[in-house]
């Protein structure tokens, strides 16, 4: 699970405003701090959706601090297919052909909001010549 360092500031209202150093557009708050954190990973997730829908750097988590937020597992997988198939020189195009899909079920896998079945990102990732593998760590 990808954690992002948040700052949490307090503000004069009593709620805590948080932003995200890896990522400037990030702004939300929250009542408390497990609640602002949430707000965090939720709008950590819109922002790096945004960032790919218009072809933008997905920056990797910076070095984490005393408090930060996590993103979904479903949100990591296409994050991570964004990065490998940026690495690889590949473009979409080029993995439709390898996986014999029709385009749009190509372009759901790079979609954050959609939720494609892990099966087809491992098949997609399978095609570029990469694989998941699934570790499970105490927190």
């Amino acid at each position: 699970m990808l954690r992002y360092p948040i700052e949490l500031t307090p503000d004069d209202n009593g709620t805590y405003l948080v932003t995200c150093p890896d990522l400037p557009e990030v702004t939300t708050f929250g009542e408390d701090a497990a609640t602002a954190a949430a707000h965090a990973s939720d709008a950590i997730e819109e922002a790096l959706a945004a960032r790919a829908v218009t072809g933008r750097e997905l920056p990797e988590p910076s070095a984490p601090g005393p408090h930060w937020a996590a993103i979904g597992t479903r949100v990591e997988l296409k994050l991570l297919l964004h990065r490998r198939l940026r690495a690889a020189g590949l473009s979409r195009a080029e993995l439709q052909r390898r996986l014999g899909w029709q385009r749009e079920s190509v372009d759901r896998l790079f979609r954050f909001d959609h939720a494609s079945r892990l099966e087809q990102v491992d098949a997609a990732l399978r095609a570029m010549g990469e694989e998941i593998r699934v570790e499970v760590r105490a927190v």
